[in-house]
């Protein structure tokens, strides 16, 4: 099936201001401050009670093997459990915007590590967009007007420990995948197997949330961002396949910008010109990091 040029661009910016609004719902989550870990509990609960759902609906098997599980664990560690932890710990301090710009150098990271680990062959285009995303960093972290808060700028680089660990992780999908798992089922034993091991940290350490108990804005964005995560990555998987992996890599515009407006929408944000110039910058350096049809194409793991 081929999706017409019309609905696979409404369906590539649906998608892309649904994971968008994960942004804001992550500032929300932590603005009570819950633990990282008690909050990942429950995002990779709700992620694996939606994906089992669908794996069963399609009678597709979850493999459950020793190979299995080493993959599992990975994935859950470097596409969950550690840039969530990073990510929670930074969007408490920072405000959402600012995160909707460092998570857009996902794409720079994989490809640096790609080319470190001899993935992708060089191409100066993507390079010059990786510099072009680090010098959005610094702007970021320079200038005393690019945060309200200026001292909170080591928070900045506390947040890039979230797009290095999925820039790992799509390099470890696009090289160490076995034979025959699809994606869905992969967040599925993923999710899983990151249940129980962020459960038990967050039990035997105190960092327990606990759902259902006071019923606050908090909890309510924990359960929206978990299901907005799984419903736009199902989407996701589903526009690789009636498009293509490039043409659905552009995503990343989307929820770059989606997620700066956004989060002035509903939680009130103001940037200084400051902000807007690396937002500039790093769009510009994801304009030429994307790859192009005659580029090599690594898989985008979940989030």
């Amino acid at each position: 099936m081929i999706l017409p040029h019309h609905r696979a661009l409404a369906a590539l910016a649906g998608f892309g201001l649904l994971w968008a609004l994960t942004i804001p719902l992550t500032k929300i989550a932590v603005s009570t401050g819950h633990a990282p870990v008690g909050l990942i509990f429950w995002q990779m609960l709700i992620g694996a009670v939606f994906t089992r759902a669908y794996l069963w609906l399609r009678r597709r098997p979850l493999p459950w093997d020793r190979i299995a599980l080493r993959h599992y664990l990975v994935i859950g560690l470097l596409g969950t459990i550690l840039p969530n932890s990073f990510s929670y710990l930074a969007a408490a301090q920072l405000p959402a915007g600012i995160m909707a710009i460092v998570v857009a150098t996902v794409p720079m990271f994989s490809l640096l590590i790609s080319l470190a680990f001899a993935i992708e062959r060089f191409v100066p285009r993507r390079l010059a967009g990786v510099l072009l995303g680090g010098l959005a960093v610094v702007i970021l972290v320079g200038p005393e007007a690019s945060l309200p808060e200026p001292d909170k700028a080591v928070f900045v680089l506390v947040a890039l420990v979230a797009p290095f660990c999925y820039g790992l992780e799509g390099n470890y999908v696009a090289v160490k995948t076995p034979p025959g798992y699809d994606a869905m089922a992969t967040i599925c034993g993923a999710s899983l197997v990151g249940m129980v091991i962020s459960g038990i940290v967050a039990w035997a350490g105190g960092y327990w949330v606990p759902m259902p108990g006071p019923w606050g804005p908090a909890e309510q964005a924990v359960v929206a961002s978990a299901l907005v995560h799984a419903c736009v990555y199902s989407g996701y998987i589903w526009l690789v396949g009636v498009t293509s992996a490039v043409f659905a890599s552009q995503i990343a515009y989307v929820v770059t910008l989606g997620g700066v407006l956004l989060s002035a929408m509903l939680l009130g944000e103001r940037y200084s010109l400051w902000v807007f110039l690396a937002l500039a910058l790093m769009i510009a350096g994801l304009v030429l990091v994307q790859p192009r049809q005659r580029d090599p194409v690594a898989p985008i793991a979940a989030r």
